[in-house]
């Protein structure tokens, strides 16, 4: 029984471990022809963002329980996300808010759907000064098929044409 017990720790520990190990995130940016607006989602795990709030902000920042942290972090992700045109004219994204959704932790930004648009560059680099393996990954959907671009901490601003 006790090697029973060990053995189920051992797996508990070991599934938590590969868990922190993940380091992604995915994002949808969405071209809602209904409201004319690019809408963004960041998802990140909530494991990964309340361990990146203590070493961006402070080590007692606290995103499940503290509106100031998750706005702090709004913010953070909404300055590590760009968007521009393929002319390099920056497309303003507002900050429309963020939430707890069970594991995940969701960061919302949007933006008109600038006229005579050809493609866009993107750049999306949270959480990749403290961690060298995180990859963020963008899928854009609503004009054309679904496109999809990665982020790594070596990657900058990559390009899509519609």
């Amino acid at each position: 029984m006790r090697r029973l017990l060990n053995l189920l720790l051992l797996a508990c520990c070991c599934g938590q471990l590969a868990a922190h190990e993940m380091k992604t995130a995915l994002s949808k940016m969405l071209f809602n022809q209904r409201t004319g607006n690019i809408e963004v989602m960041h998802r990140f795990y909530v494991h990964d963002a309340e361990h990146g709030v203590k070493q961006l902000f402070d080590k007692n920042a606290d995103l499940l329980n503290n509106q100031h942290t998750q706005q702090q972090f709004d913010q953070y992700v909404a300055e590590h996300f760009s968007l521009s045109s393929l002319a390099g004219e920056p497309i303003a994204l507002s900050l429309v808010g963020g939430q707890l959704d069970g594991r995940f932790y969701w960061v919302y930004q949007e933006a008109a759907i600038p006229k005579k648009l050809t493609g866009l560059r993107l750049k999306h680099s949270s959480l990749q000064a403290l961690w060298p393996a995180q990859v963020n990954t963008v899928n854009i959907e609503g004009i054309g098929g679904v496109k999809t671009l990665s982020f790594d901490n070596k990657t900058s601003w990559q390009q899509i044409s519609f």
